[in-house]
């Protein structure tokens, strides 16, 4: 083979792996928040894992993508290990649609779909249908990727030989399969470069299906890598995909007399044959491992077992490998880091509490530790927000990114609020004179309620419960006409002489930190979007 067509090969991969980029991107965009509520749908019922992951590799076009996204959800909480499997097993199923669509012969009219691609990206205006241009021009390159594979690989007719020994040692296809799925890292590439080869009459189909079977395996090796430095979670997720794939090669290799007769009646071109072994192998290896998930999620617990005391980090939701799979999914780990944020900030307006009305000095440097956590975590939202924007998000999912970012400030300066506590606690023992029990007794009160719609606000950013927002706001604007009461309260003492004019001056200051605290929880509840606005 000259180097001409070695680089025309190369070229021809090149092509093709950029196509299933833009496909995938394009569609990502196109889905955007379709995509978070459809993987927000999972439950524990491992057969609507194995529909979502189905969908969802369909969607984006990437079974890679789906596998480290659900490695990475496993990293953050958002999915249990049973979970991970049913979407896993989708996924495998997902991935096929591609290579089915290959082995239709399309390809003399391919250009059709990238003229009407760039049309729709130079002429239209809306960014979906600009996305919808770059799903067509996608869809043709990758048919050209296919053609200039097959033209690259046509000069290899003479040398038959070389691939009929695959036919005869099926696992040395396996091996094939393998190995050329790590070094392209796309399981799609592979089953297209297969069925170029076989459309050329250069691979049999004996020789084709280990392959194919070798490529579900390669392409574990994406999960392998989502998963180093992970939590055992994630590992064990990843190690899931891997045994499924494993497992399923192992029972269908002593099978393939059988399984090669089967296939050679599904269709009558090698292609759609070559397609057809693809997709059937994942249908009836998730078929077969469907009714034992519950069993198979233990097996991987027995080999990769759980850590007793798994200590949540306070950034675990911010994984960059989300945002370079999926950065719309990406910001649902936002919203759950602010989640994490706003129950570190109510445990220190416990801590405030505790200190500030009871005197409990063990609390003094929790208040400031969990300030400077509030403190990190902001930045870090902050930073990681920066790498989301950078990548391509629908308008909603940046609209909703926004919105987060607002909140994430709002609490962060809520945490800053929890010092200016500790500094009036700090000033009124060093006077003589401390506020009156009256006093003490109404700015309690005040706490309490300010508690409450803090705790309702992180309620809506949490569980979405958005039927409380009118509550919050009511609830906010109580406060602050309170906080206007108790202020011509207490000016009322001090004209009376039964408080001290100087201690009196910080009760009017600790009523005016009480209502800012109040107001962020009010900015909070009014920040986060319902589905509805998002998309």
């Amino acid at each position: 083979m000259s180097i001409v067509r070695i680089i025309q090969l190369l070229g021809g991969v090149g092509i093709f792996l950029y196509a299933i980029r833009l496909i995938s991107d394009s569609l990502q965009l196109m889905a955007g928040d379709r995509l978070r509520r459809l993987i927000a749908m999972l439950t524990r019922t491992p057969v609507l894992g194995v529909l979502v992951g189905t969908l969802a590799t369909v969607l984006i076009q990437s079974s890679s993508a789906t596998t480290v996204m659900t490695v990475s959800f496993v990293e953050a909480g958002f999915m249990t290990l049973t979970q991970a499997i049913g979407v896993i097993m989708g996924a495998n199923i997902g991935t096929t649609v591609t290579g089915q669509i290959l082995a239709i012969n399309i390809k003399d009219y391919v250009y059709i779909f990238i003229l009407v691609g760039v049309l729709f990206m130079f002429l239209s205006k809306k960014p979906s249908w600009k996305n919808f241009g770059s799903v067509l021009i996608g869809f043709g390159l990758l048919f050209v990727g296919m053609q200039t594979m097959e033209d690259a690989t046509s000069v290899l007719r003479d040398q038959k030989e070389l691939f009929l020994a695959l036919a005869d040692e099926p696992l040395l296809g396996v091996l094939a399969g393998m190995v050329l799925t790590l070094l392209v890292q796309s399981s799609s590439a592979t089953v297209g470069l297969t069925i170029a080869l076989g459309m050329q009459g250069l691979l049999p189909l004996e020789a084709a299906i280990p392959i194919v079977l070798g490529d579900n395996i390669g392409t574990t090796i994406t999960a392998v890598l989502a998963s180093i430095g992970t939590s055992r979670a994630a590992k064990q997720a990843c190690a899931a995909h891997v045994l499924f794939n494993v497992i399923g090669v192992s029972i269908f290799l002593p099978l393939m007399p059988l399984y090669l007769g089967f296939i050679q009646s599904t269709a009558s071109t090698v292609g759609h044959q070559i397609a057809n072994a693809h997709s059937l192998f994942n249908i009836c290896n998730t078929l077969l491992f469907l009714p034992f998930v519950h069993p198979f999620a233990a097996l991987i617990r027995r080999i990769i077992p759980d850590r007793e005391l798994d200590v949540v980090e306070d950034l675990q939701y911010l994984d960059p490998k989300l945002i370079s799979v999926t950065p719309v999914m990406a910001v649902d780990a936002v919203r759950n880091q602010c989640v994490h944020m706003g129950g570190v900030m109510r445990r220190q307006l416990d801590a405030v509490e505790s200190l500030f009305f009871h005197g409990d000095l063990s609390r003094r440097e929790v208040i400031q530790s969990l300030e400077n956590r509030m403190d990190d975590m902001h930045k870090a939202i902050l930073a990681y927000a920066d790498d989301i924007f950078k990548a391509r998000i629908p308008e909603g999912a940046s609209n909703q990114l926004h919105a987060l970012l607002v909140c994430s400030g709002d609490m962060e300066r809520i945490g800053d609020t929890g010092i200016r506590m500790l500094e009036f606690y700090d000033y009124r023992q060093h006077r003589s004179r401390d506020f009156s029990p009256e006093a003490m007794k109404e700015l309690q009160a005040l706490y309490a309620r300010v508690k409450s719609c803090t705790a309702k606000a992180i309620q809506i950013l949490d569980q979405g419960t958005y039927e409380l927002d009118e509550e919050v706001e009511r609830e906010a604007e109580a406060i602050r006409q309170e906080e206007g009461r108790l202020r011509d309260k207490h000016m009322e003492r001090l004209n009376a002489g039964t408080c001290d004019a100087e201690t009196g001056l910080v009760f009017i200051e600790v009523l005016s930190a009480l209502e800012h605290v109040a107001y962020r929880a009010r900015k909070i509840a009014r920040g986060v979007m319902p589905p509805s606005q998002e998309a």
